[in-house]
This record gives C-alpha cells, structure tokens and sequence, in this order.
C-alpha cells in the first residue's frame, strides 16, 4: 500500500491507517496457516490440530541464532524419521514430535514457562499421543523421558542446531567461549598452550612432556571434557585432545 492512498489533502487518515492494518493482519494470518498445512502435506504429517497447524505456520516468522524455526524443525522431523527407521520405531510419531518439539516458542502470549514445558502442554491440549508429548516436554531435560522417541528428539534437534551453517552467534559470545575454552584447559598443572579450534567444537592442549605422562594426558583430557560439559554452554559437542610431545635433539657441529 502506497504513502499516497494514506494521505489526502496532506493529511493522515487514522481509520485509514486501521483498515490496511487489518487487511495485512488478516492476509499474514492466512498465509501462516496454508504455510502449515503446506508444511504437514509436505512431511506426510496428517491430523494435526487446526492450532498446531497455525503455530508450525509461525515458525517461519521466528529464528534461533539466525536459524529459521520451520526451517529447523522440518530439518528435525526429517533426521528424527531416519533415525527411528535405524532403529526399528514408529517413524511417523517420530517425525511428527520433530516437527512439533519447538511449538512452545510460537504462542500468541508467552508464559514464564520454559518452551519446551509449554510445548508439551499445548501438544497435550490439542490430544497429541502421549509418546509425542513427552518428546517435546523433554528436549532440554526438564522432565524424564519415558519412550525412545524422547532421546531421538533430542539428539536430532541438537544435530540439526550445531551443523555447520545452521546458527550464528553475537561476535562478542563468540570469541568469548573460546578464550574460556581455553583458559579452561590452561588452569590445569602441566598444560602449555591451548587452542580452541573448528570454532570452537574442539579443544587442542598441549602439555608438558617432563610434567605430563601418557597417562597423566589421558585422564587430563576427561576430566577437561567433564568441567567443560558442566560448566560451560555451547551447541554440539566439543572434542578435547590432549597432545604430549617429546623431542630428541642433537647438533652436528
């Protein structure tokens, strides 16, 4: 709608204003819920609530560390269908809580709830299979998982988020994790250098080898992997390796 059929007689009209407001209000809304049906057809997804519906048509106007939401969760239900395909279970309840698992960030209010919590309650409130329901309500571990497809979930939206490409992150945070990746490691007795690599999904130390035994590096190297899991937060997982060098060297004169 152009500036010009706003104003007239250089003035602005409110009630004009109002009306295109609710004519693109109204098409936006329309267009979310095609954008759920086309979503569930595509995925083979049949019998979803006419509310689920309009939430996975929202995910499109939602990101995560500049992933798309719907983007993520088709990516989701796609690997969480393969994954239960390997493993002999229910592909298709499989898929559907993959698509689903992230609906508790697209209500119209938001509760002091985590998402995941207020998922599984919307999943629960539109009579999704209670096996769906807890895969939704556990994907960050707030509550126990009770069937296969739980775990599935999780580790398939954990895929899906740390891919290369998938998410980017304030420069800031960035740069701050691997300078506390690495002071991590360098905080041990017999660690030299340290170097957080791969962006940051792996942490290369280089000990001491007269302080250090190989032994000493093997048991480094867990308990830096057990203080990094605890104590920091990243996306994916991190690799420790723990590197002891000896060098023999002579001078022919």
């Amino acid at each position: 709608m152009s500036l010009h059929q706003l104003v007239t007689d250089g003035r602005i009209h409110p009630a004009r204003i109002e009306e295109v407001v609710e004519k693109v209000k109204k098409q936006i809304e329309e267009e979310i819920i095609e954008i759920g049906k086309r979503t569930a057809i595509d995925l083979g997804i049949h019998g979803l609530h006419p509310e689920l519906i309009r939430m996975v048509g929202r995910m499109k106007y939602r990101s995560s560390y500049g992933q798309n939401l719907l983007q993520h969760s088709r990516e989701v239900a796609n690997l969480c269908a393969t994954m239960a395909a390997e493993l002999g279970l229910n592909v298709k309840l499989a898929k559907r809580a993959g698509l689903l698992h992230d609906i508790g960030k697209v209500p119209d209010d938001s509760p002091e709830v985590p998402h995941a919590i207020l998922g599984m309650q919307l999943a629960e409130k539109y009579k999704e299979k209670p096996e769906v329901c807890n895969a939704i309500g556990a994907h960050h571990d707030e509550i126990e998982m009770t069937t296969l497809i739980s775990p599935i979930v999780q580790v398939c939206d954990a895929i899906s988020g740390a891919r290369p490409g998938a998410r980017r992150e304030v420069v800031e945070q960035y740069i701050k994790r691997l300078k506390d990746l690495e002071a991590l490691a360098l905080s041990y007795q017999g660690v030299e250098k340290t170097y957080a690599i791969q962006a940051g999904r792996e942490l290369r130390v280089i000990v001491s080898s007269d302080k250090v035994t190989d032994k000493d590096a093997e048991t480094l190297s867990f308990d830096i992997s057990q203080r990094i899991q605890t104590e920091m937060t990243y996306p994916g997982q991190v690799k420790v390796t723990v590197i002891r060098e000896t060098r023999a060297v002579n001078y022919a004169k």
